[in-house]
């Protein structure tokens, strides 16, 4: 006779289905959110002994009844047909419609299953039937909005359940719902579901995209002034400018500020958290969750918890940036089993290194069954800017939950934090960084931060602050000597002006010369560019693959934004050559031919910006800030005024100190405003070599294509199909 089951062992659900394995980028390539994602965990609980231990439930599809309770109905009859053959011509493009969205045969089914996994197991843990359960599903869904597709997430799983639980099956007696976002990225599409809803209450915790507080700052400022604003206007504004990551991490949108608190009836009960920068580990974790969450949670007693339960904050993670480990996970789930008697249901959200998120949801599952007593400990204290965003939200909230309204301890704001220390590893991201026939590359390694978008422009670096990042009304004069670090070697735009023979520091003199530098390649497409300027890297999702640069941009000494762009076309034959690029792999980078002739016509996008900033993007587009792993810095200019006349005089200009590097040749195109027209390129020996087959020719990879037509659409100057015609011409046409 078998034994009678243990009554004081948790009853957890763990659900897991191989066919949402089929849900794969549509040719093979290479992706963050694949089905090794799902696989990975399945096979470290499996290896640890865990669905012995729970009650493994199978999936099942989802009724389009309840999807559309969230999503409009032409949403949900697109997602559940994008699979079907009669799909199969146009999928790629409808994919190409929506941010960071990719379909193929696979998608209809693995979307519905998400989604009816997560009520299957929902209803489960409300009705008793379980005490908690986890929900290995993929598709993600904590970014879908009610009628479109981003940020992976083709169904809002989570939500789909919630409402489920709330309007469809009243009986189970789920009158209030916690939902705990801790993904890295903002829960968008969770948040505006239940925005004017009191019976959820939305929490999410995340590196921000929030804009709100600069727009509102800017309409603050006293009409008619601009910039000559009083001091106290631009500080501040200089100051939120650099707060929350420039605004750029995904979804990059305003919605995941703390003012977003709510509408209506729902006023309150939406809490975001939203952090200033990366680098957020466990410490800073159990801070808001000590002082923000619990206490709300506390006051809420919500019926049910649900976790949008993202591991992309994980330590390792390629796009998010945090540091949180296993245990620290471990602890903020024990930390919520406190409430709801327990009823707690984990969905999968992000999270894309295997070997964290595989440990993390293991430590999970285990703090679930309370098996063992959970082991470590958590000895770094919480960052400046953690205690900062913490009181923000508390005053944001307090006057809907009186328990935020207790100041925070003076010894915690003084002494328990640490600063926040940036470590620099910047490299070139030049098309021009390219490998040679062997395959060896001339750059050095990229950071460990693959963000979508992650810009280094907010590390404004102060020696007398050892290395670390300031705010920007802080920044050093020009006058100021900059010593590089040894643990830097490549930051060379932030190297101290050299005198041009012996007098007059050259960037002072450079900086009062403007010109316009036009582009005809990847720098077409603004973002791109302004890495350039500003420091950092971009990544982007084009057709489902992440695309963009491997290594970040040490960026201009002046970080100004261009004061102007405009667009024109040149009588110059673009092509593509060079064969392997570190930053785009295997295919050619543009170049534009040296000599003009009427019967050809390439796009050129034209930055308005100083003839320094000119000498740091040629510096840049030719790798000649590193030689031998080492910052070289530009001691002399590589353009000086004397020298545009001269390429004025004879239209183009090969400079002997960038013949190493692709784009040697600086041409001159005429003026438009009375600025001279600059650009770079190879030389016309070079053309010969290209020619003759000394040098390859071959056409642009996929990524590479994608952002010169990103460029070219998002400027207006040509449709995505005729963009496409252009580059696939220059690509095909023989020299």
């Amino acid at each position: 006779m078998a034994a009678p089951e243990d009554p004081r062992r948790r009853r957890v659900g763990l659900l897991y289905d191989e066919r949402m394995c089929r849900h794969a980028t549509p040719d093979g390539e290479i992706h963050p959110e694949n089905p090794d994602r799902i696989r990975a965990i399945w096979q470290k609980l499996e290896s640890e002994g865990i669905p012995q231990r729970c009650i493994v439930l199978s999936a099942k599809e989802a009724e389009d009844k309840y999807i559309a309770s969230v999503h409009t109905q032409r949403h949900v009859k697109l997602i559940k047909n994008i699979s079907s053959k009669k799909f199969n011509s146009r999928r790629l493009r409808i994919a190409s419609n929506f941010n960071s969205i990719y379909f193929n045969k696979g998608s209809s089914e693995a979307a519905s299953l998400a989604a009816g996994s997560l009520i299957e197991v929902s209803e489960k843990v409300a009705k008793g039937d379980l005490d908690s359960a986890i929900a290995i599903v993929r598709p993600p869904g904590h970014h879908a909005e009610p009628d479109e597709a981003m940020g992976f997430c083709l169904f809002n799983n989570v939500a789909i359940a919630a409402n489920f639980l709330l309007n469809e099956r009243p009986e189970l007696g789920i009158r209030k719902m916690l939902i705990v976002d801790w993904d890295v990225h903002h829960g968008n599409g969770t948040q505006n579901m239940f925005y004017k809803d009191p019976r959820v209450l939305f929490f999410s915790v995340h590196r921000s995209a929030c804009v709100t507080t600069t727009r509102n700052l800017v309409e603050s400022v006293p009409p008619d002034t601009g910039w000559f604003a009083p001091a106290a206007y631009r500080t501040s504004f200089r100051y939120f400018r650099r707060k929350f990551d420039f605004g750029s991490f995904y979804p990059a949108r305003d919605d995941g500020s703390y003012c977003m608190i709510g509408e209506g009836p729902g006023a309150g009960y939406n809490i975001n958290v939203p952090w200033e920068q990366g680098q957020c580990g466990d410490a800073d974790y159990m801070a808001v969750w000590d002082h923000v969450l619990l206490p709300v949670a506390e006051s809420y007693n919500p019926d049910i918890i649900m976790i949008s339960a993202g591991f992309d904050a994980a330590v390792d993670d390629p796009l998010g940036g945090c540091c949180i480990t296993p245990y620290g996970y471990s602890l903020m789930l024990k930390k919520l089993m406190g409430f709801a008697q327990g009823k707690i249901v984990m969905a999968l959200e992000g999270g894309y290194n295997l070997k964290s998120i595989a440990n993390s949801v293991l430590a999970c599952a285990k703090v679930l069954l309370e098996e063992k007593p959970l082991v470590g400990s958590i000895e770094a204290q919480p960052l400046e800017s953690t205690w900062r965003v913490i009181q923000e939200v508390c005053h944001e909230l307090k006057t809907f939950w009186p328990a935020l309204s207790v100041e925070l301890p003076q010894k915690l704001l003084v002494s328990c934090r640490r600063p926040c220390s940036i470590e620099l590893n910047l490299s070139s991201s030049s098309e021009s960084t390219v490998e040679n026939d062997e395959g060896a590359s001339t750059t050095l390694c990229a950071t460990n931060f693959v963000d979508i978008i992650e810009p280094l422009s907010k590390l404004n670096i102060d020696e007398d602050n050892h290395w670390k990042a300031v705010a920007p009304d802080h920044i050093p004069t020009k006058q100021s000597s900059v010593v590089l670090s040894e643990e830097c070697p490549n930051a060379q735009a932030l190297m101290p002006d050299k005198n041009v023979d012996g007098c007059t520091p050259w960037r002072s003199v450079l900086s009062e010369t403007e010109v316009w530098y036009g582009s005809y390649g990847s720098n077409m497409w603004n973002p791109e560019f302004l890495c350039y300027i500003k420091g950092g890297k971009v990544r982007c999702l084009s057709y489902g693959q992440v695309e963009g640069m491997n290594e970040p941009c040490p960026g201009s000494r002046d970080k100004s934004s261009p004061k102007d762009v405009i667009w024109k076309t040149v009588p110059h034959r673009l092509f593509f050559a060079r064969s392997l690029t570190c930053r785009w792999g295997k295919g050619g980078v543009a170049f534009l031919h040296p000599e003009s002739n009427k019967n050809d016509k390439a796009y050129m996008c034209m930055y308005r910006i100083t003839l320094e900033q000119f000498n740091d993007v040629l510096l840049q587009e030719n790798s000649l800030h590193q030689e031998n792993g080492r910052s070289q810095g530009a001691g002399t200019p590589l353009l000086v005024l004397s020298d545009i006349g001269v390429a004025a005089e004879n239209k183009s200009l090969p400079l002997e100190a960038l013949k190493a590097g692709c784009y040697s040749n600086i041409l001159y195109l005429g003026e438009e405003d009375n600025l001279p027209i600059l650009t770079m390129t190879c030389s016309c020996s070079e053309i010969d070599q290209f020619r003759s087959g000394e040098l390859p020719v071959s056409g642009p990879s996929n990524g590479y294509m994608n952002t010169l037509v990103r460029g070219l659409v998002e400027g207006k100057q040509i449709t995505r199909e005729e963009a496409i015609a252009y580059i696939n011409d220059a690509a095909t046409r023989e020299l």
